[in-house]
Order: structure tokens, then C-alpha cells, then sequence
């Protein structure tokens, strides 16, 4: 499985519509250099009030553009950086990874995923019904959460639009991804 980098972002407040960049940079254990939610301990304002040292599992948020082709056909005008990502994919089944899939970003950088984005209220202050055409409903009645994968930069370096993307998954069993 292979893809490409279609878009990266960053802002360095919390909230949705990520500036699109030429360059971002991931730091290892860290993030995306200049973002709101890089570091090593827990960034998102709810869980950083209740859990001040809990490890940042969602140091790196990536989309894979195939949802605004889905979104478009709903009536929605959703671009690149504008749901919050970092790095907007295309040609690489993000929702359907496991647990632990390492991305090669490009020469050097390598992000594992962690789980789930839980679709969030900011959603709705974008676009009136954006939050609820970002879930869904699987094929047992399960929850689909569709607005991306969260994850922890294992190796650093530069990443750009037009970037190759590999996966690397991990020694099975896999593990389903979960909200985090």
C-alpha cells in the first residue's frame, strides 16, 4: 500500500483551518514543528485539563482527501488543513490501518498510528452538518469515525505536498483502531 502526500498544515493555535505550508517539519517525540499540538504530553485542551501528563498520542493528525470527495458529493466544500490535519493523503486507506502502521512521510519521516479522530463540535462551526457527515455507520451498526488518524512522530525530517507515502504494518495480530 502507497500513497501521496497531498497537503501538509500547521497552526500554532488550537481550533480547525490549518494554514497549508510548502514544509512542515516532524520532530521526533514531539510533533509538527510550529503546531498547537506537538509535544510530548497531551495538547488537546479537554484531556490536558484532566490529564496533564498523559503522553500525546495525537502529536500528528493526517486525512486522507478521499473524504472531501465524499463530503463534495454531500454538498460540502471542505479544502486541505480546513478539518484541522497536518497531512491531507490520498491513495492510502487511513480509517482502515491498524493500531501501531508506521508512514513513511516522504525521505525520512516516519509517524506510527496511534487511533482514531473523534469527529468534534468545531466540525459544526465550520459547516452546519460537517461533524455528522464525518461519521457513519458500519456494517454491524458499529460507529464509523471518518475524519482521520492520529499520530506520534517516530523519526523527524521535512515533509512536503507530492511526497511519497509507505506503510509499514505491524506484526500481527492488528489491533483496530480506536478513538484517541
Amino acid at each position: 500500500m502507497s500513497g501521496e502526500v497531498i497537503c501538509v498544515a500547521r497552526k500554532a493555535s488550537h481550533g480547525p483551518k490549518k494554514k497549508p505550508q510548502l514544509v512542515i517539519r516532524l520532530v521526533e517525540n514531539h510533533g509538527v514543528e510550529g503546531d498547537a499540538h506537538a509535544g510530548a504530553t497531551v495538547k488537546h485542551r479537554s484531556r490536558r485539563r484532566q490529564f496533564p501528563d498523559m503522553a500525546n498520542l495525537r502529536q500528528v493528525h493526517l486525512l486522507q482527501a478521499e473524504l472531501f470527495d465524499e463530503l463534495a458529493e454531500q454538498g460540502f466544500a471542505v479544502t486541505p488543513g480546513l478539518m484541522g490535519e497536518n497531512v491531507t493523503t490520498r491513495g492510502v486507506d487511513l480509517l482502515g490501518l491498524p493500531k501501531g502502521a508506521r508512514l513513511r512521510l516522504g525521505e525520512e519521516a516516519v509517524v506510527e498510528v496511534t487511533g482514531l479522530r473523534n469527529p468534534c463540535i468545531q466540525l459544526e462551526k465550520l459547516q452546519a452538518g460537517l461533524m455528522a457527515a464525518c461519521l457513519g455507520r458500519g456494517p454491524g451498526n458499529e460507529p464509523l469515525r471518518k475524519a482521520g488518524v492520529m499520530g506520534i512522530v517516530l523519526k523527524g525530517g521535512e515533509v512536503r505536498a507530492g511526497d511519497p507515502i509507505g506503510v509499514e504494518l505491524p506484526a500481527g495480530p492488528h489491533e483496530a483502531l480506536k478513538p484517541v
